[in-house]
């Protein structure tokens, strides 16, 4: 009896593919880590056959001997990473640009002062920024001929890694979900399919684009060489959405934020497309059978990635998890205050060029001020998200968290102190692959609704509350902001 749900989870710093029950137990696992490649300061690359080859091989692994119950797959991917491939032979045409590159920083600073950003704001809900797919696509066609040439003779086919993933299962299905097409900025919020006006603008052929469809609902078909049959695709969701989905954050004004390789933070609007005066973004949610529902996103670059730096280039820490009995260790930072921007600064400020900044340090200073500045940090660059929502009208009651990070029970409060609401945090913290299986659940049918799927899916929660004077908190968020001037 097919009764699994498949999910292929093709994230930023590895790819996994997981296997639930209907009722969202987790039944099985494979994970591989994928390169990260650095040419240039600000360039980050992936090689998407690389991508491709660890994620069949994680499928292959998670089914195992049981391919015969895999009912639907779901899939759910980093955002904004631009493939540029070859729709005959189906190969990769160039390294794909990931989500966190600057290249493209003097094309979208070119586009803005040329006036444009006010429109493209209006109509995809996104700022001029390179976090963006489109003008990674550009750039793709200016400086690379492989690229150039396929779209001259029309083989070249653009997608995000969802879209790259299910071309390579189906055998040729060009296709992105609404979710995901929406970071692009090529998708106008309340357009079916990409905008030629758009395109045009950034200099993108539209022939090379995918067609959009839903997030859950019948979309796309495995061959039968990778299951031994074909296995119905009715899941494609981005990473955040994905996340918010499985977060169980389906009525308006419920919210989550992730902290993974960054920080992402989604509130439902309804079906009322969003505008912000406040420099956060408006994204498509979900979509079912073409009619959508919206969030507002606020998204931090830099978070786990932080951590990372941490133990890999600086050799302050052996691992993750050593931050927490860091930062438990001392009753301050001792003035110590990080700003990530490791890779430019994301929602409010959008400063592509601002750099990362230790302050305050003396020669009391040691490894356990700075882990513990380092995950002070999280709950900083979260108080300015929380500042611009409010400022937009989504002021948070309450914060869903999950992601990586969200295991730190140090963090969790901090976040709880420094916010002055409840943060909750569930118990299966892998959201992003759990809110896939939801959608995949829902377009197979084995359930009605994504909140039916919730429902019955999701597990139980921790909840953290705030418990830190007023004027620890105030001089905490002022010694932020001074140092967050000099970035």
């Amino acid at each position: 009896m097919a009764d699994r749900i498949l999910v292929l989870d093709a994230g930023t710093t590895s790819t996994r593919a997981m296997v639930f029950g209907i009722d969202g137990e987790l039944e099985a696992v494979s994970q591989a880590d994928l390169t990260q490649h650095y040419p240039r300061p600000g360039w980050v690359e992936h090689d998407a056959a690389e991508i491709w080859e660890k994620t069949l091989s994680c499928m292959i692994e998670a089914v195992g001997d049981q391919a015969d119950r895999i009912a639907a797959i779901g899939i759910t991917s980093q955002r904004e990473t631009v493939v540029a491939w070859d729709r005959k032979t189906a190969e990769p045409l160039a390294r794909a640009i990931v989500w966190q590159d600057r290249r493209t920083a003097e094309f979208c600073a070119a586009l803005k002062e040329g006036g444009h950003e006010p429109a493209i704001q209006r109509q995809t809900g996104l700022l001029l920024d390179p976090y963006f797919s489109g003008t990674k696509m550009r750039w793709m066609l200016d400086n690379d001929e492989q690229v150039r040439s396929a779209a001259a003779s029309g083989r070249l086919a653009f997608g995000t890694v969802e879209s790259w993933l299910v071309f390579k299962l189906s055998g040729g299905d060009h296709v992105s979900d609404a979710s995901n097409a929406s970071r692009t900025m090529l998708l106008a919020l309340d357009g079916a399919r990409f905008d030629e006006g758009l395109c045009d603008l950034l200099g993108v052929p539209h022939a090379s684009l995918p067609q959009v469809v839903d997030t859950h609902g019948q979309l796309s078909a495995t061959s039968a060489q990778w299951l031994g049959r074909p296995v119905p695709i009715t899941g494609l969701v981005g990473d955040q959405q994905s996340a918010t989905i499985g977060q169980g954050c389906l009525s308006f004004g419920e919210t989550k934020a992730t902290y993974g390789t960054g920080a992402f933070v989604l509130t439902n609007k309804g079906s009322d497309i969003p505008v912000s005066d406040h420099r956060l973004l408006g994204t498509v949610l979900h979509q079912g059978g073409g009619q959508r529902i919206y969030a507002i996103e606020g998204s931090c670059f830099v978070a786990g990635s932080l951590i990372q730096y941490l133990r890999d280039q600086l050799g302050l820490i052996g691992n993750a998890a050593e931050t927490e009995e860091l930062a438990r260790s001392i009753e301050d930072s001792g003035e110590v205050v990080i700003v990530p921007a490791l890779a430019g600064l994301g929602a409010p400020q959008w400063r592509p060029d601002a750099r990362g900044v230790i302050s305050g340090l003396s020669f009391a200073s040691g490894r356990a001020q700075i882990a513990r500045a380092a995950l002070e940090a999280m709950a900083h660059q979260t108080h300015d998200l929380a500042t611009a929502f409010a400022a937009d009208g989504a002021p948070w009651a309450k914060l869903r968290i999950d992601g990586g990070m969200s295991v730190n029970n140090w963090m969790a409060q901090d976040l709880a102190n420094i916010l002055d609401i409840e943060v909750e945090r569930p118990e299966f913290v892998e959201t992003t692959a759990l809110g896939a299986a939801i959608c995949a659940a829902v377009g197979a049918g084995i359930y009605a609704s994504l909140e039916a799927a919730a429902h019955a899916m999701r597990g139980n929660a921790a909840l953290f509350r705030p418990h830190m004077a007023k004027d620890v908190r105030e001089g905490r968020l002022d010694r932020y902001a001074r140092a967050l001037g000099a970035a």
